[in-house]
């Protein structure tokens, strides 16, 4: 877990927000025994993560494709080619969807907007340095082109839920 206690509480607070905005339905299926607290949920999320994320073309259509997830400090890290589609999408809209789903056991469901975190115009997001060393630990150093190849974004997220089918089997389970 490399949240700090005040990322946790923020994630906690968003997490209790977003649900009570929610739907009466969705409240019906996400309940106190279907869902995770901040903390449960980073300890559950280490590691790399599968997303499915969505994005909007200029004509407003939708496009889902999937990313590795690095869920840190409270937030969704994600990379891509900086020549691909998405990351034309999201220089010009930066608005996604993102769902990490594991079977029916978790599903961690966010909406917000995302940072260019090491823009090739500007100055890099002030963490990206502890950042690159993460994503260089976990890839390896000579994975990519780290200055040329790959933009990595961080979601900032305004909605978040999370569903589990089973919390006591889901936070004892060890972690892959």
């Amino acid at each position: 877990m490399r949240e700090t206690p005040e990322e946790l509480k923020e994630l906690q607070a968003l997490l209790d927000a977003s649900l009570s905005r929610s739907t009466s339905y969705l409240r019906s299926i996400i309940n106190g025994e279907r869902t995770l607290t901040a903390e449960q949920l980073t300890q559950v999320l280490t590691g790399m993560r599968t997303l499915a994320l969505s994005t909007v073309t200029a004509k407003g259509e939708p496009r889902i494709s999937g990313v590795d997830g690095h869920f840190l400090h409270g937030k969704w890290h994600f990379g891509t080619a900086r020549n691909a589609a998405k990351a034309r999408h999201l220089a010009a809209r930066p608005a996604v969807s993102a769902a990490h789903l594991r079977g029916e056991e978790l599903g961690v469901f966010t909406h917000g907007t995302v940072e260019i975190l090491n823009s090739r115009d500007g100055e890099p997001a002030a963490d990206w340095p502890d950042l690159l060393a993460y994503f260089k630990g976990f890839y390896g150093d000579d994975a990519f082109d780290w200055d040329g190849e790959v933009v990595y974004y961080r979601l900032h997220p305004h909605w978040m839920t999370v569903y589990t089918s089973d919390v006591a089997k889901l936070t004892a389970a060890p972690r892959p």
